[in-house]
């Protein structure tokens, strides 16, 4: 029983989540634009509303075109859906520390008024301070993420892309090594 569960997650995680960025590595697309892409997606990802994070990364993939990688930024917000839920206390905390507001009581009373549609002005509060707080975060967070993953897909793009790089990246090294040598 435990061994079928095991292979479901693991076959479950190859084919949505593994394959999807062995494609996209084997393409051979910049490390740059899918660092930050994958950033990008990651922080539309955590969004404190559920249901909204796809239309989100669909305008900002519309409004930036070729600046963003958008396979990327799909697989990246769908990665982020579990830590999704669990972003959305720490924002609305957020939220509340900046605005001042009063400490709002999670309750199950609250969920059932948010599912009902008999919100009350206090949950409606809530959800807007819940989204400052993540629109306050949103620099901090993308300049993380991108920090951390440009090394990442740096190695990956290197090891598993069937395409030769480009020639902007075969330049830049080069570039980089001679201005540092008149410098010297």
């Amino acid at each position: 029983m435990v061994n079928q569960i095991v292979s479901k997650i693991g076959s479950w995680t190859r084919n949505k989540i593994v394959d999807p960025l062995y494609h996209i590595l084997q393409r051979g697309a910049e490390p740059k634009l899918l660092a930050f892409s994958a950033a990008l997606g990651i922080t539309f990802g955590v969004f404190p509303i559920c249901g909204v994070t796809v239309f989100l990364c669909g305008i900002a993939i519309a409004l930036l075109g070729s600046y963003c990688h958008a396979p990327t930024m799909m697989l990246a917000n769908f990665i982020a859906t579990p830590i999704e839920l669990s972003l959305m206390i720490p924002f609305l905390r957020l939220g509340e520390f900046i605005t001042g507001g009063p400490h709002f009581p999670l309750t199950a009373d609250a969920l059932k008024k948010v599912f009902s549609g008999e919100a009350s002005k206090e949950v409606l509060l809530s959800i807007f301070r819940a989204m400052l707080g993540w629109l306050v975060a949103v620099p901090f967070i993308i300049a993380g993420l991108y920090i951390v993953f440009l090394p990442c897909f740096t190695i990956l793009v290197r090891k598993f892309s069937t395409r030769p790089p480009s020639p902007k990246t075969l330049l830049q090294p080069l570039t980089e090594v001679s201005v540092k040598a008149r410098d010297a």
